[in-house]
């Protein structure tokens, strides 16, 4: 989110738009980074559970293995992709130039950000939260740092914004990757763990592939909703761009949170405490709330405020966009929260198809709703879409637990 600041206050409004206008795009890479973290996570949660430490080893090894591979291999489709996916969405010609170097530049720092994901799952999923976050904080202050210095003092503009991102994680994804070498070398086992296993990424896979589907088709709806809101011009696609990133603040922070209420499930379900996945649950349900109620009050009473972090006063246009747009979604923060919990619970029993259901729905409904309402009521029939798709698949997701599709006792009956 500070990236957005320093772009939005000394590069410009367009400089914002720029960043913004490539969000959905590096958004399907994050797909599948997430995804892979959390095939990964829920495997080693797992047999960390089970005590089986020679597999657990084995599967974190593939793990690397693979994204390594996968990273590369993104790495050369999008640098060739770049600009072409860009124009398909409309993306203004003023700002064409500043988004294609922002989103190349990323792209080029794509292996960075799937070995840090898979190094914060490897550590959530044995019980620890604390070094990932420490990592993040520390990526995240080192990030805001160089914006400053790229943007403000050698006036790097959009290019200097991309460089700190790249540089910052780039660092962060080598420090915890060096730490989960070491934290997975202090776990003793009786046989030497092989460093790949095709058996094993199959069993990752079977999660992963899923969560990266999921996650890629909430992309493209994402990029379909970019590709409406380019429609209204630059003001728009900056405000759009300011309000969805303390949206994507929010909606992060929880997601993080039921992570750990995945891993929490995998851990008892491999130890086969089901009571524990339960309470866990209700847990993870109370602290979601509590944190939603904090970011719907922030953005409902002082939405205008945050957002001029991100841009000039003077834009008018771009301010109301994005204060009108946080304050349809945040009223709406419970059900999401709501979701999420019950999905950490159905990621972390590998019932992915339940949990797909759930992702799918609310994906198309949103989608299909913009393309609905943006004709009787603008730029706000697009906001008006993300309620529905979340009352709706939140109540879904609810329903799945309460039936318990999660629990391996009740599937075997």
């Amino acid at each position: 989110m500070g990236v957005c600041v320093i772009a939005g206050k000394f590069a410009g409004e367009d400089a914002l738009a720029a960043v913004g206008a490539s969000y959905p795009v590096t958004m399907i890479f994050m797909a599948v980074a997430f995804g892979m973290n959390i095939g990964i996570s829920v495997v080693i949660s797992q047999l960390f559970g089970a005590k089986d430490f020679k597999e657990m080893k084995t599967a974190a090894y593939t793990g690397f293995i693979s994204v390594a591979v996968l990273g590369v291999v993104l790495t050369v489709v999008g640098t060739v992709l770049c600009e072409p996916i860009l124009r398909m969405l409309g993306t203004p010609e003023n700002i064409m130039e500043d988004t294609t170097l922002y989103l190349a530049i990323y792209i080029w720092g794509l292996l960075f950000l799937f070995i840090y994901n898979i190094s914060s799952g490897v550590f959530t999923s044995l019980g620890d939260s604390k070094t990932p976050l420490w990592f993040l904080i520390a990526s995240s202050v080192g990030n805001i740092v160089l914006d400053a210095v790229f943007v403000i003092i050698f006036h790097w503009g959009v290019g200097g914004v991309a460089w700190a991102t790249f540089l910052a994680q780039g660092v962060a994804s080598a420090c915890a990757f060096w730490a989960v070498l070491r934290r997975l070398k202090s776990i003793e086992t009786k046989e030497k763990p092989a460093l790949f296993s095709g058996a094993m990424l199959r069993r990752i896979s079977i999660v992963a592939i899923p969560s990266i589907l999921q996650q890629s088709f909430v992309s493209v709806g994402n990029l379909c909703i970019q590709g409406l809101v380019n429609g209204f011009g630059s003001s728009a696609i900056a405000g759009y761009s300011a309000g969805v990133k303390l949206n994507t603040f929010a909606t992060t922070s929880l997601t993080a949170l039921n992570n750990s209420v995945s891993s929490f499930t995998g851990q008892n379900i491999g130890a086969g405490k089901m009571e524990r996945v339960r309470s866990g649950f209700k847990a993870g349900l109370v602290i979601s709330f509590a944190v939603a109620l904090v970011f719907m009050g922030a953005y409902v009473f002082c939405g205008e405020n945050l957002l001029l972090l991100f841009m000039n006063s003077t834009s008018a246009e771009a301010i109301e966009i994005g204060k009108k747009f946080l304050l349809i979604v945040s009223l709406f923060y419970l059900f999401l929260a709501l979701k999420l919990a019950a999905d950490g619970v159905l990621r972390g029993a590998g019932a992915m198809v339940y949990f797909m259901i759930t992702t799918f729905l609310d994906l198309i409904l949103r989608v299909v709703l913009a393309f609905i309402l943006v004709h009787p009521f603008g730029i706000t029939g697009i906001w008006l879409s993300w309620p529905f798709g979340w009352i709706i698949s939140s109540t879904l997701s609810l329903a799945f637990y309460l039936l318990g599709v999660w629990d391996p006792l009740k599937k075997k009956a």
